[in-house]
């Protein structure tokens, strides 16, 4: 654990490293600020999701293990297969609960939140509305569940994932040729930030977190759009004053709210 939050932290911090030497769009919002709100809510999440995710989907995934449940304990694979299968499974599943964050009314209250950043980088990555941390636990189990998902391969896919998604929520400028190259086998920092256009057209593409094979698969991967055309952020939110700690905290319960969709 310590090993993979050393890791986890160096990487974060060598992004936002890059990011000053080599960012890839020009910021709208003092980083600080930003950083700083990014921050508290990254604090509750990781609260949330240790004290309400964890103790549920850990129990389950060694039950799973132990009673033989889901589609990949059935096989008779090597262990190694089994966690590889699982891993891929976990990261498709994950693809479909991101579409249906959007497309869904209710959970695209929750999920605005994290579209609501006026600029995208890797703090962006961790910014997340608690509550939708809590939303998600039962679909978490039901992936856990239905697939078979060991305690082993639920803890590399979640190594994974906290990579992948610093990773292509950063705001480095990578070489245009290795970044193209790279897009075919994972999600980057150019194609995530189309998926963070508040472009409705433009949001709806680019939905894997870890594998682009899902985007590429289901005909909705896009990277035609010049990075200095996007503008980060959804319908309604242009100033900073709008996206204060406490206004992202309350938004998805306002009794005025409207679909930015």
């Amino acid at each position: 654990m310590w090993q993979s939050a050393t890791f986890l932290l160096g990487f974060g911090l060598g992004l936002l490293w890059l990011e000053r030497r080599v960012p890839l769009r020009s910021y709208r919002e003092a980083k600080g600020r930003r950083l700083g709100r990014n921050l508290v809510m990254s604090g509750l999440n990781a609260l949330t999701v240790n004290t309400v995710e964890m103790p549920i989907i850990g129990s389950l995934s060694k039950q799973v293990e132990l009673r033989r449940w889901g589609l990949v304990q059935r096989l008779s694979l090597p262990r190694w297969a089994k966690d590889f299968l699982s891993v891929t499974l976990l990261d498709y599943t994950l693809f479909v609960w991101h579409v249906m964050t959007h497309r869904n009314h209710w959970l695209w209250r929750l999920h605005q939140v994290h579209h609501a950043d006026l600029d995208l980088d890797a703090s962006t990555a961790l910014r997340f509305h608690c509550v939708e941390m809590v939303v998600s636990v039962p679909w978490r189990a039901a992936q856990v569940l239905v697939i078979g998902v060991s305690p082993r391969a639920l803890s590399i896919w979640q190594r994974l994932l906290m990579a992948s998604i610093l990773f292509h929520h950063s705001n480095v400028r990578l070489p245009l040729r290795f970044e193209r190259a790279l897009s075919w086998l994972v999600m980057t920092p150019r194609l995530h930030g189309i998926h963070h256009s508040s472009e409705p057209a433009l949001r709806d593409t680019n939905w894997s977190s870890g594998l682009a094979l899902w985007d590429i698969l289901h005909g909705t991967r896009k990277t035609d759009v010049p990075q200095e055309s996007i503008r980060i952020g959804i319908e309604g939110f242009t100033q900073p004053q709008q996206v204060r700690l406490g206004h992202m905290l309350s938004l998805p319960f306002a009794r005025d709210w409207r679909p930015t969709r």
